[in-house]
Order: C-alpha cells, then structure tokens, then sequence
C-alpha cells in the first residue's frame, strides 16, 4: 500500500513539475521577443500573464519578481543563441573556415529573426549599458564572453596556422563584431536587409587580411562548399515544384 501510494504521488510531482517547465518555456518564448523589441523593462509580470492568459500567481510562482523574469529571460537568450550560432560549428575543426561559419551564423541569426527585434544582445545592451545592477551585469556578462568567444575562434585559427603570427586577435575580433553589428541595427531600424551583404564583404575582406596562404585557402574552400550547398538547396526547392 505504502509503495503504490508513493509511486502516485511521484507521478503527480513530475507532471506537476513538466507543467511548470512548460509554462516557463512558454513565458520565456514570449519575454525573449517582447524583450529583444521593447527591452527588458518591457517585461512584467502582469503583462505575461494577461498575454498567455495564465494565472499571475502561476507566473509569480514561477519567477518571483520581474527582475528575475528579465534574469531568466537573459539566460534562456543565451541557450537559444547558442543553439543557432555556435553549437552548428561542433563539427568544424578550428582555423580560418571555423570563424567564417561562425560570422555567418551570427549574421543569418540576426537576418532570419530568431528574435523578432534582430540580435536580442545588441537591443538589451543599448538598454542597459549605462545603469548598474544584477540585470546590467548578467547583460554584461555576454558581451564579454561573446568577445571571448570571437577571440578564441581568432586564436585558435592563428594556431593551427591561418593567421598571420603577428594579427592582432582583440582588434580584429573587435571589427568583425563591430560589422555585424552594424548591419543588425541598419536592418532593424531601416529594413534594409542589404545590410547583412555589405557585412559580409567586409568580414571576408578583414579575415582575408589577416590570413595567411593556408587560411585564404581555407576561405575558399568555405566559399566553395557555401556555393554548393546553396546551388542544392535550389534544386531540392525546384523538384519539389516540379512534382
């Protein structure tokens, strides 16, 4: 009796456990997008559960403030951008092909909206770059290791030999930031989705600068397999058409 009880009950914590995951994926879908459009400040408690029509209690149950909702909302950010932008490249050994995918998996992040407003980042951290506290800091703190990030790829790639022994990793990473960046906030605030092609050429144009015979090489060969995969991407769009 006492086993049958126990295992009810555990079967009830668990749904009652995936139900909250399940609202809390559900609320943080919503708050990552209200977030990267209208920023943080955008987001409450009240406002969500309206929108999502749940309960303020379930929500508040859930988060406790809205300076923890902005927290998780950051946090639940950073797992989605990993997803689009940096786990693609597992496969890919470093060197100079690495930190092209790299670049172009940010600038196709921010050209395909995986957040409604562009790069959730750039929007949050215009937002807070001047004030203080926990959510500045957890702002911050992704800047700072998406710089990291872009300067190991850098280094990484000088390593193994496609860059240039003297190339100065933090002012190229710097740069090639600075231009996608820039292509983020023309297209978001002009929809000017040209932006991201000018963006490009330029982050060709800086790596192929610092390259060396071997990594130029490596760029080609990316470009090459690039051209490829795009011309089978129209094929299987055009059999699909012609069926």
């Amino acid at each position: 009796m006492s086993g049958s009880t126990g295992g009810g009950t555990g079967t009830k914590t668990d749904g009652r456990v995936e139900r909250g995951n399940q609202t809390r994926r559900l609320v943080l879908g919503r708050t990552m997008d209200i977030a990267s459009v209208e920023g943080l400040e955008g987001l409450s408690l009240g406002r969500i559960a309206t929108e999502l029509k749940l309960s303020k209690s379930g929500v508040f149950a859930l988060f406790g403030s809205k300076e923890e909702l902005q927290l998780a909302t950051i946090r639940a950010a950073v797992a989605v951008f990993a997803e689009h932008v940096v786990t693609p490249l597992n496969d890919v050994p470093p060197g100079a092909r690495r930190v092209r995918e790299l670049c172009r998996n940010w600038l196709t992040y921010s050209s395909g909206r995986v957040f409604a407003g562009g790069c959730f980042f750039y929007a949050v951290a215009a937002e807070f770059d001047a004030r203080t506290g926990p959510v500045h800091d957890a702002v911050a703190r992704t800047r700072v290791d998406w710089n990291a990030y872009m300067e190991r790829a850098l280094t990484e790639a000088q390593a193994v030999g496609d860059f240039t022994g003297d190339l100065d990793v933090e002012q190229l990473a710097f740069e090639v930031i600075a231009l996608m960046e820039g292509a983020n906030a023309q297209s978001v605030l002009l929809g000017d989705t040209r932006a991201y092609a000018r963006a490009e050429r330029g982050v060709t144009s800086r790596l192929r600068g610092a390259a060396t015979e071997q990594g130029r090489d490596a760029l080609d060969a990316a470009d090459a397999v690039d051209v490829v995969d795009a011309v089978d991407a129209v094929d299987a769009v055009d059999a699909v058409g012609g069926e």
